[in-house]
């Protein structure tokens, strides 16, 4: 997650041209899912504690232990869940921006739209789970042409600069 919250700054600052404000909502959403999902995962580890045989727990019977470890990990899986809901909306506006940006191909913007649609599903858990496995591929193929682009070709340095330049004098 600590990589996820530097690669949403990144895009905010890479994205701040094509509309500073969606830039900077979409990077408040991913910071947000990137802490949801974090603090979703101490339920992911405390199950380890429960079924860990410290002294203290005898005082619960062996059905308890595996009852309470058993919610801890579902507690995880809603929060991971709920924090896919705000990277849907975070690769909407991403996309949203590429396609207005003026310096990246707007197919990938495009497909990251799509990949963000399909993280909203998740909006409907009973959806979300049932569809996960194309959701995945779909947020995969959102993700993974822009990640190979930015690598191999990076950006229009020649727009960015241009379109940076004419958003700084309409905001001054």
């Amino acid at each position: 997650m600590a990589c996820n919250i530097a690669m949403t700054a990144l895009f905010y600052d890479l994205l701040k041209p094509a509309g500073r404000s969606v830039s900077l909502l979409a990077a408040f959403l991913g910071c947000a899912g990137c802490v949801i999902k974090t603090f979703s995962r101490v339920f992911f580890i405390t199950p380890l504690f429960v079924r860990g045989g410290a002294h203290y727990l005898s005082v619960f019977s062996a059905e308890q232990l595996q009852a309470l470890a058993l919610l801890f990990l579902k507690v995880n899986d809603r929060g991971a869940a709920m924090a896919l809901v705000f990277f849907g909306f975070y690769a909407l506006l991403t996309g949203y921006l590429i396609i207005r940006s003026t310096f990246l191909p707007r197919i990938l913007g495009a497909l990251s739209v799509l990949g963000g649609l399909g993280w909203l599903s998740f909006l409907y858990l009973p959806l979300g789970y049932h569809l996960f496995p194309y959701i995945a591929a779909l947020g995969l193929l959102g993700a993974a042409p822009l990640i190979l682009w930015l690598l191999v070709f990076g950006v229009n340095e020649q727009r960015w600069k241009e379109q940076a330049s004419a958003a700084w004098e309409i905001q001054n």
